[in-house]
């Protein structure tokens, strides 16, 4: 992967996790609170949904450029063997990508659900109970609670979003007869294989959430057979109109803003200082 990739990748992939996770944290917190133990108006109701920001606005790029220079390099990489099907190259590559971008993202997506839950007043509230070991856990357990449930969140979401939008980005190059579609196209590639990727695992997203929120440590099949028992099947499918919006849109902006930033970035590190933004 040349030097100029990799410093595209950077940048572009750290604007665009900023302005998405900024942009859309309020629904993202409503979406949480539905899916908590106890209900919406139990964990904050409409209250302080900017509560637990400063944790996600401080992971959000390195986590989303560890992401894409991760993707980025895997993509090409395994494009060098032939007879691999595409749509395995960006299952793999983003699969990859996301276990890679989680070691940032699930520390920090700890810290903000529980003060998006009310738990905490703040993000570094809920930092310093960890930092204090007040479940008994331990600081790095505590920390990485729920990685293994982000992880089979993630990487479902992320092997049906990227093939997805791969996909349709390149069905309409095709039919445009051009290389690569415009950013602008690219975007509502994004945000349609985004929608689509976060209904379909909202269940896994629940069962991450509770985890995370819960006050002792609990096993993945202990916690689900308790939910099924308190709330029902039901249950599994709370916040899928916030997530599947949020993401839906998240995924225009996020997309949208890492191919306009990435393209223009490699443009003016390639020599073309007066390239201008296009939109």
């Amino acid at each position: 992967m040349d030097n100029n990739l990799v410093i595209a990748s950077l940048i572009s992939g750290g604007l665009a996790g900023t302005s998405t996770d900024l942009f859309f944290f309020p629904i993202d917190t409503l979406k949480t609170r539905l899916q908590a133990q106890g209900g919406f108006f139990k964990n904050g109701g409409w209250n302080g949904v900017y509560r637990g920001i400063g944790s996600a606005f401080l992971a959000s790029a390195p986590g989303a450029s560890l992401f894409f220079l991760t993707y980025e390099s895997s993509k090409r990489q395994l494009k060098t063997h032939t007879g691999v099907p595409d749509g395995v190259v960006h299952m793999i590559s983003a699969s990859l990508g996301e276990i890679a971008a989680c070691s940032i993202r699930v520390p920090a997506e700890v810290i903000k659900q529980r003060a998006q839950a009310s738990q905490h007043a703040s993000s570094l509230s809920a930092l310093r109970a960890i930092l204090a070991n007040t479940s008994g856990e331990g600081v790095f357990r505590g920390l990485y609670r729920g990685w293994s449930t982000t992880i089979m969140r993630e990487i479902p979401f992320t092997i049906i979003q990227f093939p997805l939008y791969e996909y349709l980005k390149s069905v309409r190059a095709k039919q445009q007869g051009l290389p690569e579609v415009a950013p602008i196209e690219g975007a509502i590639c994004g945000s349609f294989a985004g929608g689509v990727a976060a209904a379909l695992t909202t269940p896994l997203d629940v069962i991450k959430t509770r985890l995370m929120l819960h006050k002792t440590p609990i096993g993945v099949t202990t916690l689900v057979r308790n939910i099924i028992a308190e709330d029902g099947y039901k249950a599994f499918w709370k916040g899928i109109g916030p997530r599947t919006m949020w993401i839906s849109a998240g995924g225009a902006i996020f997309l949208g803003v890492y191919e306009l930033v990435k393209k223009n970035t490699l443009q003016l590190l390639e020599g073309n200082g007066s390239a201008k933004l296009e939109s």
